[in-house]
């Protein structure tokens, strides 16, 4: 397998970890955001959306995230990301949809630099806008979580919700989103960052991260 990413691209991020989870041998071959690699003539050719991640694997190019994590879990179905019971993977569904639908499209790249480049904001205005969108989806999500009564992980080990979770919150933390009153995403994301899974796919320990001078 190839997985082409971005080290900071919480899609990529979360394909790391899934990957990590299952125990999947992967080469990781950055694309860099910043410089429109994703792009390039030869790339679109393979990936018509032009974006990270893309997943060469089982004889094709995958793209879209959610599309590969749930192939994933199809064609490599030890450590399922998902729980047994269906109600629990309805509940992995609930929460994990609403951060992949209601997060990603109005906080990804793209749309933050036609913030600021076509529409002429500045950062200050942009981190604004971040924080209003996952003030929307976070908080409520927290709540839900509390009803649940949640743990370490939201079932007995990570899995599809925490995939998408620890990205998020990584993006959240790079914006200065306050998680001070989160404490049931916040008891996760440290139960999470222990693991190992985790830790290997953290944006800072990638090949292409840059490193301190």
């Amino acid at each position: 397998m190839k997985l082409y990413g971005y080290y900071r691209s919480s899609t990529s991020y979360r394909l790391r970890i899934a990957l990590n989870l299952k125990g999947l041998e992967y080469e990781n071959i950055p694309v860099n955001l910043l410089h429109a690699e994703q792009k390039a003539a030869d790339f679109v050719a393979r990936n018509p959306f032009a974006s990270v991640p893309m997943l060469a694997a089982g004889g094709r190019d995958r793209a879209q995230s959610m599309a590969i994590l749930e192939w994933l879990d199809e064609a490599y179905p030890d450590r399922s990301l998902m729980p047994a019971d269906i109600e629990d993977r309805f509940t992995v569904r609930e929460l994990t949809y609403a951060m992949a639908t209601e997060l990603h499209a109005p906080l990804n790249l793209p749309v933050l630099k036609y913030l600021k480049d076509t529409l002429g904001h500045d950062q200050d205005e942009i981190d604004i806008w971040y924080r209003h969108w996952l003030t929307k989806t976070l908080v409520p999500l927290e709540h839900r979580l509390a009803q649940l009564g949640a743990g370490e992980f939201l079932f007995d080990a990570p899995g599809l919700f925490e995939v998408v979770l620890i990205p998020q919150l990584y993006n959240a933390r790079r914006f200065h989103f306050d998680l001070a009153n989160m404490p049931n995403m916040v008891r996760i994301e440290q139960a999470c960052l222990a693991h190992d899974a985790f830790r290997r796919a953290h944006p800072d320990n990638q090949i292409d991260s840059p490193k301190p001078a």
